[in-house]
């Protein structure tokens, strides 16, 4: 079925299908297909954290700043690998199976957490630890490239159709719980140990437990089903091409995931990642009351999350998405006046409403997403333009605002915001509401 024909079968139907109660398998498929975007994110958010910690156990002594940079920008290059993981282990989960590509994206996650928890320091392998680093680095974002498709096609097609989005929103709940407990296992193990501890082996002991943590979701995910959806289409073998029939016949409808993705991604890292530095960097507040900030709005969103999930399969994913989109349209420019010479709670109240917009945007993605592709190319075609979009404008965003601001045009950032907003209107008023469908092809 081409990406056209896809878009009529949706738009036929004239009703929402209503919800039905989770069953007890469903739950299970929910929380297996979502604790794996926790742990990637505790693995990110360990890396970003306690990076000025280890660095100089990974690079030559003498000069702890390019070291530090040194870090990041290894960092920096786990975006570009996503892309190559949407599209191998998309194509994977699409001939093979989603349960297959998931058992397989969370042991490469804690194999290259592992890895890095092991691995010996410069001074006794010299330049091969950076290497090391940079290698488990690239598996991690190898794994996480086809992690976050592979989870939206497995936790969508175990929901009921009335609850497709109220499904899809854990897998957002338990990223945002991903970021949390990174904070809180970095917040550990700086309290319990000293400094020289913290250089020897301490950002070790986090970087294990995370690793533990996948190992913990691999045992339940290898107790769970396969995707009911994928077991009925009987895809499984050489024959399916999904690579090739994604690019034959659903070119336009990769399109709209990157439209989709862009203000979302832009957004969530600037409100969820980029805050707490922006609001530290350009009005002086102390960086742990900005964190507290954070960290108390993020739980706020977590809670939130089902329920806008629940709003969209009600309201449809157009009515909410737009509600996100218009929300930021119109709050980004005195969000940002607002920050500006702020304290606390100013900082407090910035966050609070732009995670309740926010709500409109992650409650939805994951079904908007799964509902544009049937089940033949589902991952492949939210893998790669999804982790695409990401590396390009996600990975970016941050730098991009704290640049601005540096040569004095933070005034300007909510323009940047705006456009990205803009961008999504355009696509998801071209697009069928795909909560009016009663089961994905």
């Amino acid at each position: 079925m081409s990406a056209e024909e896809h878009a009529v079968a949706i738009g036929r139907a004239d009703s929402h299908i209503p919800p039905t109660r989770t069953t007890l398998g469903q739950k299970k498929a929910i929380c297996a297909g979502s604790l794996g975007n926790a742990v990637e994110y505790v693995d990110w958010g360990i890396y970003a954290s306690l990076a000025p910690v280890f660095a100089s156990q990974f690079f030559p002594k003498g000069n702890p700043t390019t070291a530090f940079l040194s870090t990041l920008a290894i960092f920096a290059v786990g975006f570009f690998m996503r892309p190559l993981g949407g599209l191998i282990l998309g194509a994977y989960a699409d001939r093979y199976g989603r349960k297959k590509a998931l058992t397989l994206t969370i042991s490469l996650m804690s194999i290259g957490g592992l890895a890095i928890a092991v691995s010996p320091t410069y001074e006794q392998i010299g330049v091969f630890s950076p290497l090391l680093l940079l290698v488990a680095r690239l598996v991690q974002a190898f794994s996480a490239g086809g992690e976050w498709p592979s989870s939206v096609s497995y936790i969508v097609e175990s929901a009921a159709p009335g609850r497709r989005a109220f499904a899809g929103s854990f897998q957002q709940v338990s990223t945002a719980g991903g970021i949390l407990l990174a904070s809180l296992l970095g917040l550990a193990v700086t309290s319990v140990l000293n400094d020289e501890q913290m250089h020897v082996f301490g950002w070790r002991i986090a970087f294990a437990v995370a690793a533990a943590l996948g190992l913990v979701v691999l045992w339940l995910r290898l107790r769970t089903d396969e995707s009911r959806h994928f077991d009925d289409a009987e895809l499984t073998g050489t024959s399916h091409k999904p690579v090739t029939a994604l690019f034959a016949e659903h070119k336009l409808s990769m399109l709209r995931v990157v439209g989709i993705t862009v203000p979302g991604t832009i957004i969530y890292y600037l409100w969820i990642t980029n805050m707490p530095g922006y609001a530290n960097t350009t009005t002086g507040l102390d960086l742990d009351k900005a964190l507290v900030a954070n960290s108390l709005a993020v739980v706020l969103f977590m809670v939130l999350l089902p329920l806008g999930g629940i709003m969209s399969d009600r309201l449809g994913r157009r009515s909410t998405f737009m509600a996100f989109l218009i929300g930021f349209a119109l709050y980004a420019w005195p969000a940002y006046r607002m920050l500006d010479g702020g304290g606390f709670w100013t900082l407090l109240l910035v966050e609070i409403v732009g995670m309740v917009l926010l709500v409109g945007n992650s409650a939805n993605v994951a079904a908007i997403y799964a509902e544009l592709f049937p089940t033949s190319v589902r991952t492949t075609g939210t893998g790669l333009p999804y982790a695409t979009a990401v590396a390009l404008f996600g990975g970016t965003a941050p730098y991009f605002t704290t640049w601005l601001a540096s040569i004095g045009h933070q005034d300007k950032i909510w323009i940047y915001i705006v456009v990205s907003a803009l961008i999504g209107m355009v696509t998801i008023m071209t697009m069928p509401d795909g909560a009016k469908k009663g089961t994905l092809n």
